[in-house]
């Protein structure tokens, strides 16, 4: 981590291949103006409150027959037809493209390699009656990109897409549940979806499961273009074109996958014990000679059951708790703002000065915590104020499945006594320079030309 006023790495932005700007937003029956109305106008006449009361992580949302715009402009998000534009700049199987199809209860998956020509997907499409699935589209769809950027500000969590194009007749995947919260938006041609019960509710992973363990269906209908499908983590589905009809094209967009209480609970206990300890001379104590060597005894579940409801009693007293792993892979994964005709994190103009009102920028998009860091000269840990943000991420590598080097947390890092500072700025709708909330005028300015620089701040005239 770099020291006050130091950026984090950060990868090189470029414009993905084959992007440009899709003027379908503005016949959209979507409300892009914020998170909140974006899901709203997404799941249409169901409201948010009833959508989270009654559906979410319980029952399927099946919505037809709604207003025509949203067919239109559905088929703008994708078609079989863009695949050839798609293609020319170069793809490839597995890292962009998957071909498979469905026979006697399982999935066969072509065992194709190398870059795939549009020529190529048409053949084992037509031909081999096979399903393209073609991975995260909004890396190459404006309408797509705006879509998801906003429903990740809105759940706080990441989201992907697929796109699955299958041809008459015939069924890509067999029945099986997945590890994420699905929406289906059906783009081109219809589709029959049949749904059956979980085994598994709220399952963790992916799994096929057999015809004879799913018993009947729950749900069993036809998505045209426009219709929208909502079901939970866990349901098991299969979906077949039908005979006789054009080839269906529907997205899937998922989230909250590594989501849940267990995940976050994970990703908070270390730092939790690690402040326990400080107060706690029990969590200090050493652990029975060699008990990493034998099997839990009732006595030592005993002592842990005891020192972790110490621990739960303890986080009464806690102002705060720190989430940090899991929002340093959001903010490192997920997309960056949507924009038109600019660069997100652009300056201009004079930097801010002890006198200057400023005031936040994409608020949606930017967060801070407080950490613990082991400085490279000193073995003891000090808390310290992280900002991260999303603004230098690029959408043509998101979800994209890379190596946790290889898509860095974009960032400042500042000392503990600026966290006042940085929450009066968040805060805010506007804040002058000078009444920052730290001892020195330095230290104000220091902060102020930071987040300036980072492209968070904007002076307000």
């Amino acid at each position: 981590m770099p020291r006050r006023g130091r950026k984090e790495q950060e990868p090189e932005h470029s414009e993905p291949k084959l992007a440009k700007r899709d003027e379908a937003d503005s016949k959209s029956p979507l409300d892009f103006s914020t998170p909140e109305k974006l899901f709203e106008s997404l799941i249409s006449p169901v409201t948010s409150d009833a959508f989270f009361r009654d559906y979410w992580e319980t029952k399927v949302l099946l919505l037809q027959g709604r207003d025509p715009a949203f067919t239109d402009y559905f088929q703008t998000l994708f078609r079989l037809s863009d695949l050839k534009h798609i293609a020319g700049g170069g793809i490839y199987y597995e890292r962009d493209v998957n071909v498979f199809k469905c026979r006697d209860g399982k999935k066969i998956a072509l065992p194709r390699h190398g870059k795939a020509t549009y020529l190529h997907l048409l053949k084992d499409f037509g031909s081999g009656k096979a399903t393209i699935q073609f991975h995260q589209p909004q890396r190459f769809n404006d309408a797509l990109w705006h879509i998801m950027e906003k429903l990740e500000c809105f759940f706080g969590a990441l989201v992907g897409s697929n796109v699955y194009i299958t041809p008459q007749d015939s069924q890509g995947l067999p029945a099986h549940y997945d590890d994420v919260e699905v929406f289906i938006l059906q783009l081109e041609g219809e589709k029959r979806w049949r749904l059956y019960n979980p085994v598994v509710p709220l399952a963790r992973d992916y799994s096929v499961v057999p015809e004879d363990q799913i018993g009947s269906p729950t749900h069993d209908f036809v998505l045209k273009p426009g219709d929208l499908l909502y079901f939970p983590r866990g349901v098991i589905h299969q979906a077949q074109a039908l005979p006789g009809s054009s080839h269906s094209t529907h997205v899937t967009i998922s989230t909250y996958q590594n989501n849940s209480w267990s995940d976050y609970l994970q990703d908070l206990l270390p730092g939790i014990l690690f402040d326990a300890a400080k107060a706690n001379i029990d969590l200090r104590r050493g652990i029975p000679r060699q008990q990493i060597l034998s099997l839990d005894t009732p006595g030592v579940i005993q002592q842990i059951s005891s020192l972790l409801n110490t621990v739960a009693k303890g986080l009464e007293s806690h102002r705060h708790i720190r989430s940090f792993e899991m929002l340093r892979d959001f903010m490192a994964s997920r997309l960056p703002p949507f924009l038109d005709n600019k660069e997100p994190g652009q300056t201009s103009g004079m930097p801010p000065k002890l006198n200057s009102t400023v005031q936040l920028l994409y608020r949606d998009y930017s967060f801070f915590t407080v950490d613990h860091v082991a400085e490279e000269s000193n073995a003891a840990a000090e808390q310290v104020v992280y900002v991260y943000h999303s603004l230098k991420n690029t959408r043509e590598t998101h979800m994209m499945a890379m190596q946790e080097e290889d898509r860095p947390v974009t960032g400042l890092r500042f000392p503990l006594p600026y966290a006042n500072a940085l929450k009066r700025i968040w805060e805010s709708e506007s804040v002058s320079v000078g009444k920052l909330p730290l001892d020195r005028d330095e230290d104000k300015e220091n902060l102020a030309l930071s987040l300036w620089t980072e492209g968070l701040l904007a002076i307000v005239p």
